[in-house]
Formats: C-alpha cells, sequence, structure tokens
C-alpha cells in the first residue's frame, strides 16, 4: 500500500523510497513508491504531473491500495526525490473544489450528486432528484457559490472508518480522495456553463475563467 501524503499535505515536493520498477507492455516503467505527493487520475480528477528524481512522470494511476507512476525510464531502488508541478495541481485543486461548490449549490435545491467531471475545461456535476427537487437557475447557483467564495471557507479533511472527507467551513463533507485548495478564494471566479435535464437527471457545467 502506498501511504498518499497527498491526502494531508499541501506539499509538492519531498522524497520517498522506489520499492519496485517493473517494465509495462509498452516499454513505459510503472514504479511503486512507500508513499508519493503524487494524485492519481481518478475520482474525476487528472493525474498530478512532475518529476521523480531526473525522470518526468507521464502517467499516474491507481492499481489496487498501489499508486503507480508510469515514466520513461527505470529508477533504481532506494530513496529519490519527487517534485510535483505545483501549477498543474493547484489548476486541478481549484477546479475540483468548484465542483463540490456545485454540489452544495444543487443539493440545497433538493438534488443529490452521483457523478462528477472536474477536468479543467470539461467541469460539470450530474445529479438525480430528491424529494421535492427544483431545477435551479444559473444566477440562484452563482449567488450561493459566490457568497462561499467571497468569505473565504476554509478547507478541512476528516477521516471516517478510514474513508477521507473533505468540507469547507460548516458545509457538508464529501467522501473524497482529491486535491482542494485551502481557502475557497483561491477559487477566484465560477461561471455556470449550462444546467441540462435529461431522464430524471441533473447536468451542471462549469467553467473557471
Amino acid at each position: 500500500m502506498t501511504e498518499r501524503l497527498y491526502y494531508t499535505s499541501d506539499a509538492t515536493q519531498g522524497v520517498a523510497r522506489v520499492l519496485s520498477c517493473i517494465e509495462e507492455p509498452d516499454g513505459r516503467y510503472a514504479i511503486v513508491l512507500d508513499k508519493t505527493l503524487f494524485h492519481p487520475q481518478g475520482g474525476g480528477q487528472p493525474a498530478d504531473a512532475g518529476r521523480i528524481g531526473n525522470v518526468n512522470v507521464e502517467s499516474v494511476i491507481q492499481r489496487g491500495e498501489s499508486v503507480i507512476h508510469i515514466l520513461p525510464a527505470p529508477l533504481a531502488s532506494g530513496e529519490t526525490t519527487l517534485h510535483v508541478d505545483a501549477k498543474i495541481r493547484a489548476l486541478h485543486s481549484r477546479w475540483h473544489s468548484a465542483g463540490h461548490l456545485i454540489g452544495y449549490a444543487a443539493e440545497r435545491h433538493g438534488w443529490q450528486p452521483v457523478k462528477a467531471h472536474h477536468w479543467p475545461g470539461e467541469g460539470k456535476v450530474t445529479f438525480i432528484a430528491g424529494e421535492g427537487a427544483v431545477v435551479p437557475d444559473s444566477d440562484t447557483l452563482l449567488a450561493s457559490i459566490e457568497a462561499w467564495i467571497s468569505a473565504g471557507l476554509l478547507r478541512h479533511v476528516e477521516f471516517e472508518s478510514d474513508r477521507r472527507k473533505v468540507r469547507f467551513g460548516d458545509l457538508p463533507a464529501y467522501q473524497c480522495g482529491g486535491t482542494h485548495v485551502p481557502n475557497l478564494q483561491n477559487i477566484d471566479k465560477l461561471v455556470i456553463g449550462s444546467i441540462k435535464q435529461k431522464k430524471g437527471q441533473l447536468t451542471i457545467s462549469y467553467l473557471l475563467p
């Protein structure tokens, strides 16, 4: 099992030990570390980018309980350095946190989030209707979202039965393995792209200018 340092730390540089290095069928190498700062693709969020040692990380994925770092060259066992691209991490965190705000805002109108995609330029959250659900307009959603951003609600991480949860201020905690901004003011501005209802589901797309 790889210790996921990004669960509790915003650090983008550190050290880890290479536990294994196995050649993949495509000629690249799958690296397992004892701990990692790299977020793998999943949970609606893209993978982090950066370097391990002096080798660029081309992909980060999850296999079982391990985080696999895909590199174009092998690494020797032992201690190595980790360098996560801080700009890309910040970008992904802004989009993921913005998606949570879309979830909070729509829940106020009776909708329950069931799926989310937080990729830059492609953000959207899909909901199913709860009791008394009504379709909100973008101005109503943004009124809540902008108030939360302006208030600078702080991120809180908690664990329950080994499951990680993330919340902002006193808003509800969502079970989540992704990275997030420490303060909602880091999102700056959010734009609602579209609100579509189809086959009992509501999909809200969003953008970060």
